[in-house]
């Protein structure tokens, strides 16, 4: 089995978050896409919105459960002098591992196979951008001990969320709306945007800056993600429940 068959075996791999992402513009270049199972969870559109707002060139950059690797590698494309991909999963950081090795970034992307643990860092660990995407609803289920109650997963969350302000300037942070993936355990009553925007407001406004937020809006079939405004940010049910999370953009305060 060649490089390229085996990154397509290992991408295929089956697992609760297998398929979550496109490749990344280089590794399309080099694998069919085709021999691939791909579900897009509108990577390209989300990463389009946040170069928009944020310079990557020569900053250093964690990407936290980073799947199989499309925002590290485009974060690196983007102009990031160094990347360091943290994931829990080990078929998804082989993959990434081999992509990096295939590709001879080991020099500027580093591969971590673990679950980021969010307590202990080293103050020395400093960052520029960390991307925090989609992680931190399932605390208690793929890492983080077990919890019993909602609220207890809730405060977790924002917790979590605030012991990054002290090794980043900068955070890009997504966040589902149902607590361990379970639709009988969301995390808001009515499941809205607004909801989960004043939740994260309230928890984070002594660690963090709302720089912007980004909110999907579908024309003509086509998706793309615009600042929060007095529209978009109504829950649209037609759009199902990923494209309803907003993509928050934070400066930390520390």
């Amino acid at each position: 089995m060649n490089k390229r068959e085996e990154l397509i075996r290992l991408y295929n791999e089956t697992s609760k978050h297998s398929n979550y992402q496109i490749l990344p513009s280089r590794l399309a270049e080099i694998i069919v896409q085709d021999s691939l199972h791909v579900k897009t969870r509108f990577e390209k559109e989300r990463m389009d919105y946040i170069c928009n707002n944020i310079d990557f060139h020569g900053k250093h950059v964690l990407d936290i459960g980073g799947n199989t690797g499309f925002f590290t590698f485009e974060s690196y494309d983007s102009g990031a002098d160094k990347v360091k991909y943290v994931e829990g999963n080990k078929i998804h950081s082989d993959f990434v591992r081999k992509s990096v090795e295939l590709l001879g970034l080991s020099d500027s992307i580093q591969v971590v196979n673990e679950y980021y643990s969010f307590q202990g860092q080293s103050s020395s660990e400093q960052y520029d951008i960390v991307l925090l995407l989609n992680v931190l609803h399932h605390v208690g289920d793929d890492y983080g001990g077990s919890y019993e109650r909602l609220d207890d997963a809730k405060r977790k969350i924002v917790d979590q969320l605030n012991s990054i302000a002290s090794m980043t300037d900068i955070i890009i942070f997504q966040l589902g709306f149902n607590w361990m993936g379970d639709r009988n355990k969301c995390l808001f009553e009515n499941g809205t945007k607004r909801e989960m925007i004043e939740y994260v407001s309230s928890g984070i406004e002594m660690y963090w800056e709302i720089l912007n937020i980004g909110i999907a809006e579908e024309t003509e079939g086509k998706i793309t993600y615009r600042d929060l405004n007095k529209v978009n940010i109504e829950r649209n049910d037609r759009m199902g429940e990923f494209l309803n999370r907003p993509l928050f953009i934070l400066k930390s305060k520390r």
